[in-house]
């Protein structure tokens, strides 16, 4: 589905693929490419049937009707973004170039960019790994599972074992 990415090899990009429920490898493997997956209710569409999505509405209605025939939310906001940019790796370059331009400039933080937000029906207290991984995102207190955030990379850790005489 979509378009060849030039130069990259078994890649595509520009397509909308909608499941009831899209399996984690696939679903990554389609932000990294930029295209828009969408889990939502299918019960309603049959084999050829013509769909309108309004991904910013959170709405699929039949094409040339107003009859709506489901209603979904977007696994996080981000996925507008990374679609917008032609992939997962192209925004998390894009982003990190222009907070450091911006940040060299003496410029606040760009708007342009969704911020991470944690779930709804947050938790009571944060574990520590949690409580790290918000501070290395820039978030306060920490990051609830199914966040989307990059930490900022300060250090590199690497452990050599030298082999057996």
């Amino acid at each position: 589905m979509g378009e060849d990415m030039p130069n990259i090899p078994n890649k595509r990009t520009g397509s909308v693929c909608i499941g009831s429920k899209i399996a984690p490898i696939f679903f990554n493997t389609m932000e990294d490419s930029g295209a828009l997956p969408i889990e939502m209710d299918v019960t309603n569409m049959a084999m050829g049937d013509v769909v309108e999505v309004y991904p910013y509405q959170g709405v699929a209605k039949r094409h040339g009707s107003s009859d709506i025939l489901c209603t979904f939310a977007l696994k996080t906001a981000v996925l507008l973004d990374e679609v917008q940019a032609g992939g997962r790796i192209n925004l998390i370059i894009g982003r990190g170039l222009t907070s450091r331009a911006r940040e060299s400039l003496g410029l606040p933080q760009s708007t342009v960019f969704r911020l991470p937000v944690n779930p709804p029906g947050g938790a009571k207290g944060f574990t520590l790994a949690q409580k790290m991984v918000g501070r290395a995102c820039g978030v306060d207190g920490g990051i609830l599972p199914g966040t989307y955030c990059e930490p900022k990379m300060t250090t590199v850790g690497s452990q050599v074992t030298p082999p057996k005489p």
